[in-house]
């Protein structure tokens, strides 16, 4: 397996949330203050990796950031995304996208800038020409994409050879309810060629957190992606639950973050408030056993998408 810069994080911060009202009801509960403290806290504990995108709350999210590195003066790794709108069809668009990105963001490169969806009607060879473009001003410096399947991230790999850039991540969902990359080999292959997964949704949208029932709904985003899973999920939660107790009272999200870890991908969960983010901080700095591994498989086999 190759070095990956990004092996140095061992869990990011998921920041959809940020200023997203449609999905994740911001400013319904939780608010700009909140996130401040989740920003500065998560930074002391050790988590420095956060990942947004230009399309989060439309730029909300890095504009938060943006607006907390400046009152902070504390600079975490910066992940983002450029979304493939059909329009966006020239490397001048490519770039600029990333100099509005950078202009929210307040910062002068991006650590690591993803393709976000693949665009089947645009050759990545666009993409490719449009990431060196990048690069040559010193925009970027690490090259990813975002819910790309295997062969669809060969290409990619294949045409950022031609410009001598390397891919470094493929960030997809995955967790115990969807492990679709074990099963497809895509987890695989990206180990084998040393690109970091990047797991988003590493608690299923809080559905592994075991706060949802058949009397406890989510909004209806989040309950048509997952709640006809609800009554299969639970013999899945008692194990987590279990699990946690036998490390001193692990969370069943703690449980399912930490599970990623051992599946060598960067989770990158998100919060709404600061408790959340020292639960998500706190959940990588112990180990689950290689026993307890197995088990959460089988269960979570049985409990699939």
């Amino acid at each position: 397996m190759n070095f990956n810069e990004l092996d140095k994080h061992k869990i990011g911060l998921g920041t959809w949330q940020w200023g997203d009202k449609l999905t994740w009801g911001y400013g319904n509960g939780y608010q700009e203050d909140d996130l401040k403290f989740i920003f500065t806290g998560s930074i002391e504990l050790g988590c420095t990796f956060f990942d947004t995108a230009e399309v989060y709350g439309s730029g909300k999210s890095e504009r938060l950031i943006g607006e907390m590195i400046k009152e902070t003066g504390k600079k975490p790794f910066i992940a983002t995304k450029f979304f493939p709108y059909p329009w966006r069809f020239t490397v001048t668009s490519f770039v600029n996208a990333v100099r509005q990105s950078l202009k929210r963001l307040q910062i002068d490169q991006i650590d690591l800038y993803q393709i976000h969806w693949p665009n089947p009607g645009i050759p990545f060879d666009l993409y490719a020409r449009g990431f060196k473009a990048a690069k040559e001003e010193g925009l970027i410096n690490l090259i990813g994409v975002s819910n790309f399947h295997q062969n669809r991230m060969m290409a990619a790999i294949n045409s950022l050879d031609r410009y001598g850039l390397t891919l470094a991540a493929n960030q997809v969902e995955y967790n115990l309810i969807n492990r679709s990359i074990e099963w497809n080999g895509l987890l695989n292959r990206c180990q084998e060629l040393g690109i970091k997964v990047i797991a988003y949704s590493p608690l299923a949208m809080g559905f592994l957190s075991g706060k949802y029932n058949s009397q406890n709904h989510s909004n209806s985003y989040r309950d048509a992606r997952y709640y006809h899973l609800i009554n299969k999920l639970q013999p899945l939660i008692a194990i987590m639950t279990e699990i946690g107790h036998q490390h001193g009272g692990k969370s069943a999200s703690q449980i399912a973050i930490n599970w990623c870890k051992h599946k060598n991908t960067l989770p990158i969960p998100g919060a709404k408030t600061a408790i959340q983010a020292e639960s998500n901080a706190s959940a990588v700095s112990w180990d689950l056993t290689p026993e307890e591994i197995i088990l959460l498989d089988e269960a979570s086999e049985k409990a699939a998408l």
